[in-house]
């Protein structure tokens, strides 16, 4: 069984583009649907796309690249799972939306997150080397939450920057080995973005998502994502930690003799390996 895997958001575009097909015609559907160039990581003229939202629509697209390259070497897959923003190329390489309409509904989301905690000050923070417990502790302290449980011993949290501050540095007194922080526009994957709930809602109306051709296995309970359950999923998903050592543990348990990580980075193929290196001690 092959297991296709779709990782987040970059933390930086990588330092060359491709030269072939199918990222021209990647690049062409960014320039359509988006106003951005992935070529020059830049919005074209008139078009006011914030830093973030176009390092979002990058991630995905890269994703949507690298699935085309898969598939052009023959390799399809019998299984995708997705982590945090990877849903939006998950839904393309699984049928349920065309890469277009894909670049434009994270395009949709990420400026309307942008404009609507312009003037805040948020971040992410990122604490390894304690266990869950600690982490959870200095999140609740300092009024921020968990966004992430990437592993047993890794895991982001956003919310107000210095409350993030103020967590990590506590995360660090309990015995943390590292703890960085980078600014974020909006408190992904936290109750905060409840407050745009509404308006969320209404970006992904305004798409109709097919029946999944290949399975699809969701971040948050682990389950098979429907047609039907889609539209609520990418909004619930927004305010709801990613629970990826869970996911992980899941796919494990099913089995599989070829793995790959469709996108920018080896992220979520680091985690998976610390995560089994904890299953056979």
């Amino acid at each position: 069984m092959t297991l296709w895997l779709f990782p987040g958001q970059p933390l930086t575009p990588e330092p060359a583009v491709p030269d072939d097909d199918d990222f021209y015609a990647i690049n062409e559907l960014c320039r359509e649907r988006c106003g951005f160039d992935l070529s020059h990581h830049l919005p074209l003229s008139g078009h006011n796309l914030s830093n973030h939202t176009c390092l979002q629509i990058y991630g995905v697209a890269m994703s949507l690249y690298r699935a085309r390259r898969l598939r052009g070497t023959g390799i399809t897959p019998d299984l995708i799972a997705e982590h945090s923003l990877g849903i939006y190329a998950a839904l393309a390489a699984a049928g349920c939306l065309e890469e277009g309409a894909v670049l434009e509904l994270v395009c949709g989301i990420g400026s309307a997150m942008a404009t609507a905690f312009t003037g805040r000050q948020y971040a992410l923070g990122c604490p390894i080397g304690l266990p869950v417990g600690p982490v959870e502790s200095a999140a609740r302290n300092n009024g921020v939450f968990v966004a992430n449980y990437n592993t047993s011993r890794h895991f982001l949290l956003a919310g107000e920057t210095s409350g993030i501050e103020a967590a990590l540095g506590e995360c660090l007194a309990a015995g943390a080995f590292s703890a960085s922080h980078f600014p974020c526009e909006a408190p992904l994957h936290t109750p905060l973005l409840a407050e745009l709930s509404t308006e969320l809602t209404a970006i992904v109306a305004g798409y109709r998502f097919r029946e999944p051709l290949v399975p699809l296995l969701e971040h948050i309970n682990q389950t098979r994502l429907t047609s039907a359950a889609i539209p609520a999923f990418l909004v619930d998903e927004l305010l709801q930690p990613v629970w990826w050592e869970k996911s992980w543990k899941v796919l494990r348990a099913k089995g599989f003799s070829r793995c790959s990580e469709v996108g920018s980075g080896q992220a979520l193929t680091k985690f998976n390996r610390w995560i089994d290196s904890e299953s056979t001690d």
